[in-house]
């Protein structure tokens, strides 16, 4: 009898995953998912990426059966667990082995998709110099936590203003080529496959608490809520849509009144305080775009909007017979040369994957290199800060920072500073917070309130999704290109609202999870499989962010029961979706609904219902130190200074009071902008 190993297959369960992976997707004029290298690519997967779902792998195939019929696997949750898995792994081209002339996966020509656009360009990437762990200095004016929007931003201004700088980064900084060909191990997939972007994957947990049950959970899982960690954080693989927040934005709770049950507040400062610092940005770091937001004035972007591909003409000549306003999507991408960088190639891989031109802007070439080139900033990644430092007056006074030596070896050490700007992210800040409590704030640094952590939001999202007669992909990239904001505020019952946007480029793995998600086509068998290659580029979403009313109780603690790899205590995410956002999500998803209608779609589906039982977070989140008036309802002054502490500034989404009905990242770098100007007069 062959034994068991915990790492593998048997010889017999290799058998089964194999006739398993031909009943997926079995083979025609096309190969099957077997073929296409099915098994390979789910031992990759629990021997490398997921070694813990090897037990749920073992079930499903026990479930199959040496005869694997389609409907009982599905039946079961761990055999349609892998069902999708195999799917998943097929359209991605995961375990395709390019032959001697590199051609593409053959599920990707099946069904017509490819990455790049006709014309000759050269992958490229930023050169940064990271400091080594043993060249850091003792001392330094200033220390900035993350190196992404918030901690790119505030770097840049900090070092140009004479002072001394260290910039941490938890993640690496991979190069280009490793953030732009893995359609599953990549921050926007639902996959649950590690991403070059997440950081130290087994060793940094965290807890989710749905419906009331916690579990722990690791970074690809749903429920840790993830965001690109490496150097340029999400900005080096975000979508780039750079909007504005709008007047109304910073005054939901005047505008709304306050839902029972929510924490709807306005802001402390005004569109107009951030105005200045928000066409800064837009100059600063490049954006494209055209056209009117009818609800804040008319603004002049850098740079033209990028061409509209087909399914963004459709869209714009329905919202004209609906009445309604669109424009070209601001967006953080080159349209055209901009400050030597390229303008875009319009491939098929944006979301989720670096640029391979860098026209897509993020910190990482434009506010490191430029704090980088003052000679002033030093950059330290695959470090993280475990906690701020206090001296016995219970002044913050230097930062803690662990690693993982090159030894192997745990490798601490703190670092005495001046100044201190936390731009973690909406998850890490608050925690670091929490785990410098010390004498004078037991609960945590800036924390006597029981302010830091709560008012955890991100942004639930609305959309549809249509079926046409005839192609309407073109596979153009970007692809987000058109919008209506006709629907950001004056809704009739509605709190705030959101905007509308066609999606980005989607890949063959996201197209079978769009369709598969919406009901619109089978699972999995010959129908699935001919379904996909007739469908995936007649397929249309239209989605957009709603405006939350955020609560007290959605929020980030530390969970003293489980610790990361090096004994800190890991972030607990606990809370709810309000009423009022289910019923703006719903609003909008039917808006959606009906654009995709208008515009020629036979079929459609709008977006689930989100989930009440858990907290808002993942790639737009915020809200967990917001900024107020009042220290008893706030964590930092409207400047981002942590009550109490006038030299320790958040300068993330953190400090969002609400979070807009759309993308965002340029509030942040605005944002961001003006806490560091303040810093340095």
């Amino acid at each position: 009898m062959e034994q068991q190993d915990t790492s593998s297959l048997t010889a017999q369960e290799r058998v089964v995953l194999g006739r398993l992976a031909e009943v997926v997707v079995p083979r025609d004029e096309w190969p099957s998912a077997a073929d296409a290298g099915a098994v390979a690519f789910v031992e990759r997967v629990i021997t490398k990426d997921r070694p813990e779902w090897w037990p749920r792998v073992a079930r499903a195939l026990a479930v199959a059966g040496p005869e694997p019929e389609l409907e009982a696997v599905l039946a079961d949750v761990d055999g349609a667990w892998l069902v999708r898995l195999l799917a998943q792994g097929f359209y991605a081209g995961d375990g395709h082995i390019p032959d001697a002339y590199g051609n593409q996966p053959p599920a990707w020509t099946m069904v017509g998709w490819q990455s790049g656009v006709a014309g000759s360009w050269r992958a490229v990437q930023t050169e940064l110099p990271i400091t080594p762990r043993s060249a850091l200095a003792g001392r330094y004016d200033c220390v900035v936590i993350g190196s992404g929007a918030g901690g790119g931003a505030a770097a840049q201004v900090v070092a140009e203003s004479g002072r001394s700088v260290l910039v941490v980064e938890t993640g690496r900084y991979p190069t280009t080529a490793a953030l732009t060909h893995d359609h599953l191990r990549n921050p926007r997939s639902w996959s649950g496959l590690p991403a070059v972007t997440d950081p130290d994957f087994h060793g940094r947990p965290r807890v989710s608490v749905v419906d009331g049950e916690a579990r722990v959970v690791l970074p690809s899982d749903g429920g840790w809520s993830n965001n690109a960690f490496t150097v340029g954080g999400g900005t080096r693989v975000y979508g780039a849509q750079a909007w504005r927040f709008v007047p109304r934005d910073f005054a939901m709770a005047s505008t709304y009144g306050v839902p029972e049950g929510s924490g709807l507040a306005d802001w402390p400062i005004t569109y107009d305080d951030l105005e200045p610092y928000y066409a800064l940005a837009e100059q600063r770091f490049g954006v494209s775009g055209g056209g009117v937001d009818p609800w804040h004035e008319p603004r002049s972007l850098p740079m033209p909007p990028l061409p509209r591909p087909r399914s963004a003409h459709l869209l714009a000549a329905a919202a004209d017979r609906l009445g309604w306003g669109t424009l070209d999507v601001p967006l953080l991408i080159n349209s055209v040369d901009y400050q030597g960088r390229a303008g875009c190639v319009r491939c098929g891989q944006c979301v989720g994957f670096a640029c391979p031109v860098e026209a897509k802007s993020g910190t990482h070439n434009t506010a490191l290199p430029a704090a980088l080139a003052t000679g002033r900033c030093s950059l330290v990644t695959e470090t993280t800060a475990e906690r701020l430092v206090t001296n016995g007056a219970g002044r913050v006074v230097g930062v803690a920072f662990v690693a993982v030596g090159d030894d192997g070896q745990i490798w601490r050490r703190t670092i005495d500073c001046a100044e201190v700007v936390v731009a973690a992210g909406a998850t890490e800040t608050p925690r670091l917070l929490l785990n410098s409590a010390h004498d004078r704030e037991p609960g945590g640094l800036g924390n006597n309130q029981d302010q830091v952590g709560r008012y955890l939001q991100a942004h639930v999202y609305a959309g549809a999704v249509g079926l046409f007669d005839e192609d309407v992909v073109d596979l153009v990239g970007p692809g987000v290109s058109v919008a209506t904001c006709d629907f950001r505020h004056g809704n009739d019952g509605i709190v705030g609202g959101g905007m509308l946007a066609n999606e980005f480029v989607p890949t063959p793995a996201a197209t079978y999870d769009y369709l598969t998600d919406a009901g619109l086509i089978p699972v999995a068998g010959a129908a699935g499989k001919q379904a996909m290659r007739r469908e995936a580029r007649r397929m249309l979403r239209v989605v957009g962010p709603i405006q939350e009313v955020s609560s007290a109780a959605s929020r980030v603690r530390v969970d003293p029961g489980v610790k990361d790899r090096f004994g800190n205590p890991v972030a607990r995410l606990s809370g709810s979706i309000h009423p009022e956002d289910v019923r703006a999500q719903a609003y909008l998803s039917d808006k959606a609904r009906q654009w995709l209608v208008e515009a020629g779609a036979v079929r459609t589906a709008v977006g689930g219902v989100p989930s009440t039982g858990e907290a808002s977070g993942g790639q737009h989140q915020a809200g967990t130190c917001r900024m107020g008036e009042d220290p008893a309802r706030s964590v930092t002054d409207p400047y981002g200074r942590v009550w109490g502490h006038d030299n320790v500034r958040i300068a993330d989404a953190s400090v969002h009071v609400t979070n807009g009905g759309v993308n965002p990242v340029l509030t942040v770098l605005a944002g961001s902008l003006r806490i560091a100007e303040h810093l340095v007069r």
